[in-house]
């Protein structure tokens, strides 16, 4: 029995702080172990700070959700034009920018649930190519990914500090599945 109440809501401009904390929370989680600590932080303050969250925020083309439980932000997703270097890439074409789950979170089913609400955004004048980075290593993250029809087109390094990560660019074109494939 899940104890308490969960909601996703689109975050506004005085969301900024929150996003940043929570951002700064989730990335760590994820993949602190992996840079030194001073590139951590410097990686943390310079993308998460909170008036670069209120910049995307406050951005007609960009939208963010928080997922909460009990009225505290455990979640979040970010969505927008496509950025990722992909020659592909075209005007209009939309990106996954973040989906992140704090640690205790993660597979509770709520991450399924704020990947349809950003892509539902992105597709809501229609069907287009939509495009995400995965890091190479995050084989989880990948095989959810392709549940929604999203496939392995090209890769890229992201920097954090001195370490370039090798992501993986990810694709769904519009003929895709809305929905997650389900195994015959």
């Amino acid at each position: 029995m899940v104890q308490g109440s969960y909601r996703i809501r689109r975050a506004t401009v005085d969301d900024a702080a929150t996003l940043s904390v929570l951002a700064a929370r989730t990335f760590t989680e994820t993949f602190g172990h992996l840079y030194p600590p001073q590139h951590l932080r410097d990686f943390l303050d310079e993308n998460y700070a909170v008036d670069r969250q209120r910049i995307i925020l406050a951005h007609p083309d960009y939208a963010v959700w928080l997922l909460e439980h009990d009225g505290v932000a455990i979640g979040h997703a970010a969505a927008g034009p496509c950025g990722l270097p992909h020659p592909d890439v075209r005007p209009g074409d939309g990106e996954l920018k973040r989906l992140y789950l704090v640690k205790t979170e993660q597979s509770s089913g709520w991450g399924s649930r704020l990947l349809e609400t950003a892509l539902a955004w992105l597709e809501r004048d229609g069907p287009r190519p939509l495009w995400l980075g995965v890091w190479s290593e995050n084989f989880g993250a990948q095989r959810f990914y392709a549940r929604y029809g999203f496939h392995k087109v090209g890769e890229y390094l992201f920097p954090v500090g001195d370490t370039n990560d090798l992501e993986f660019i990810l694709r769904r074109t519009p003929a895709a599945d809305a929905g997650p494939e389900t195994a015959a």
